[in-house]
């Protein structure tokens, strides 16, 4: 049987995300439809489409974003790139910065104001806009940018889909920062310097970026137990993708189950936020069950 472009592409997303079979069928229920409107949006406008995904640690954001591009690049050939709110993680250096002036937890990537917004605007900008662009990528075993392996991108894109686990993520109320939501909290920010800092900058800087988003999607996890087995999961897979040996782990910043757990801790409080508020407020809703099947999905418009 020879194999259309269409079905290679299809073939070669499954294996290089090492996906059964079985998530075509979901794929084109859910995702296809999405895939659909956001194309013909940007056929219709002439205007790069910039989609934003919301997702917990583990959610499968970073699948659905590489589905939607190749989706749409295959079957209505558009240009399409795909990127992520972790690819714009301030380095290790500047990280041990804001650890040294604000806080230590400030080391560790991830919660908002860890991010360099306005390299996340202007990459955006650049690459609607056809200009050369250098596209920066983020490293998690050496939790650090890659120096060596910058992409380039020459061509105006038609669809721009950035991930992120708090992307369109709301602050909270001065006094909603006062009690501690975990150990964490309670013990390593008992007078809430952290969190404040944290609620600041999603309340100033990250709104910028979030409205850059002509769409919104949520792939929104059941509660914050299933984002800790999820997480640990990704643990796992980075692991296996590296191609580790338990001696060859010393040096690489992979987490034990203990340190994941801690490491989650840190975002309980926004992740526990989103799945409250967010479902109102996203042009489209998927909601998944511990197993991260979709169990409900609304287009909903805001």
């Amino acid at each position: 049987m020879v194999l259309t472009p269409l079905k290679v592409a299809f073939q070669q997303f499954l294996d290089s995300n090492k996906l059964p079979q079985s998530y075509i069928e979901i794929a084109k229920r859910y995702f296809d439809p999405i895939a659909s409107e956001i194309a013909n949006n940007f056929l219709r406008t002439e205007i790069t489409q910039v989609i934003g995904i919301n997702g917990s640690q583990g959610s499968g954001k970073s699948t659905l974003a590489d589905y939607l591009c190749m989706s749409i690049k295959q079957n209505f050939e558009i240009r399409t790139i795909s990127l992520s709110l972790d690819d714009f993680y301030l380095t290790k250096e500047e990280r041990n910065q804001l650890a040294k002036n604000i806080h230590p937890l400030l080391a560790q990537r991830g919660v908002p104001g860890t991010h360099d917004i306005e390299l996340a605007v202007n990459t955006i900008k650049s690459l609607a806009s056809g200009i050369k662009t250098k596209i920066t990528r983020f490293d998690k075993s050496i939790d650090d940018r890659i120096s060596n392996q910058v992409e380039m991108s020459e061509d105006e894109i038609g669809v721009i889909v950035i991930e992120g686990w708090c992307f369109g993520a709301e602050p909270q109320f001065e006094n909603q920062l006062i009690t501690p939501v975990n150990e964490l909290e309670r013990l390593k920010d008992p007078d809430g310097t952290c969190r404040r800092y944290i609620n600041n900058a999603l309340a100033t800087s990250y709104p910028k970026l979030f409205k850059m988003a002509h769409s919104t999607i949520m792939l929104r996890a059941p509660d914050f137990d299933s984002v800790f087995e999820w997480r640990l999961e990704q643990e796992e897979k980075l692991i296996e993708k590296l191609k580790l040996t338990q001696d060859r782990l010393v040096g690489m910043n992979v987490m034990s189950k203990e340190e994941i757990f801690e490491f989650i801790q840190s975002f309980q409080r926004i992740t526990e936020t989103c799945i409250e508020r967010m479902p109102a407020k996203v042009n489209h809703l998927l909601q998944l069950d511990p197993q991260r099947e979709i169990i409900e999905y609304r287009t909903l418009n805001p």
